[in-house]
């Protein structure tokens, strides 16, 4: 049998290859293709493993583990989220994942993931409000303007046309720095002084704040009929946006509810109230937006299947882009057997 050669290099994206991918393919070009991978995958549900990511909260936040595989392909994601952080200069969410072949369990790519999941939940987002917000939708208020918020944005624009935000947050600086960031992307932005300014006029919500606490971000009084809701922020036990008046009025659809009504908005309703999964849209078994007076709202946690197909889909584009390093990951010894004689022979080497 040949052995293939260099079985111990695995394909490494750091952040700066990841940045210089994202630029090289086009911000807005990379969340539509993107979205269009998760799409495909979702279209796929059930040929996939599933279960609720693998948790480790702590009063400071939490470390998670998010796995799957289609029986060809195994990936997972390292990822945490920190609120806190943010008062010591460092990111609330930060992650990296592998990809790696089922056949042989052989990893196939490693790869950061601090930028490219802030790329997938946006992807994600814009893909859930292609089935579920109001025909011909061009505003959307943002409220919650951290590090999510400009890629929400470029995304909505991107797969939905939206070219008109109406951005809030308690501090006023981070509104500023996302209105500055998007300045020349193509939107009408108005910067809003409350929560109840930043929804009148908008056709979709987005609520993406990082406080690790049960809040009310969104009050039922000021969600009129009509409205998509995209909720990113409620994604672990304990942390809410919506009051849950809110959730009561809307149709509810969620990415995996064993997961969702863990850590996402209906943690407040009961373990039976009815939720629609968002791949059963996808796929056409059920509607999504039925009428225009309909409330919808995409309870938005992130499940482990958007993290594989942003792995294949930055896989499928490594090649024609060179952006990427070779890492000397796995031991790889002439011999499979002769590990411990691959340890003495490099001792020989070294002498």
């Amino acid at each position: 049998m040949t052995r293939a050669p260099d079985l111990n290099l695995v394909p490494f994206v750091s952040v700066d290859h990841m940045m210089k991918l994202v630029l090289t393919i086009g911000t807005e070009r990379f969340l539509t293709e993107l979205s269009a991978y998760i799409e495909e995958d979702f279209q796929r549900w059930e040929s996939f493993d599933k279960t609720p990511r693998v948790a480790a909260h702590s009063l400071d936040g939490v470390i998670e583990l998010m796995p799957t595989s289609d029986g060809t392909l195994y990936g997972f994601k390292y990822v945490n989220g920190h609120p806190k952080n943010i008062q010591d200069g460092r990111q609330t969410v930060t992650a990296f994942g592998v990809l790696a072949d089922v056949a042989t369990g052989y990893p196939v790519l490693m790869t950061e993931m601090t930028i490219l999941t802030a790329l997938r939940t946006a992807a994600m987002s814009a893909l859930a409000a292609k089935y579920l917000a109001p025909k011909g939708a061009d505003t959307m208020a943002i409220i919650g303007n951290g590090a999510q918020s400009e890629f929400q944005a470029l995304a909505f624009k991107a797969i939905l046309g939206v070219t008109k935000l109406r951005l809030y947050d308690i501090d006023p600086v981070a509104t500023r720095k996302c209105a500055f960031n998007l300045r020349n992307a193509g939107f009408e932005i108005t910067a809003c002084q409350s929560k109840q300014e930043a929804v009148e006029g908008a056709q979709i919500v987005t609520t993406v704040t990082a406080d690790k606490q049960y809040a009310t971000i969104l009050t039922d009084n000021m969600i009129g009929s009509g409205i998509h809701i995209n909720a990113v922020g409620g994604d672990c036990p304990g942390k809410t946006e919506l009051h849950k008046d809110i959730l009561l009025r809307s149709d509810i659809f969620v990415e995996y509810p064993p997961q969702t009504r863990i850590e996402g908005e209906i943690q407040q309703l009961a373990a039976d109230h009815p939720v629609i999964e968002l791949w059963e849209v996808i796929t056409g078994r059920t509607q999504g937006r039925r009428d225009g007076q309909q409330i919808t709202l995409f309870d938005s946690v992130g499940f482990a299947i958007e993290d594989f197909s942003a792995l294949r889909y930055v896989r499928d584009r490594l090649k024609a882009t060179g952006l990427y390093q070779n890492l000397d990951l796995l031991a790889d010894p002439d011999e499979p057997r002769d590990l411990y004689g691959m340890l003495l022979r490099h001792e020989a080497v070294m002498a």
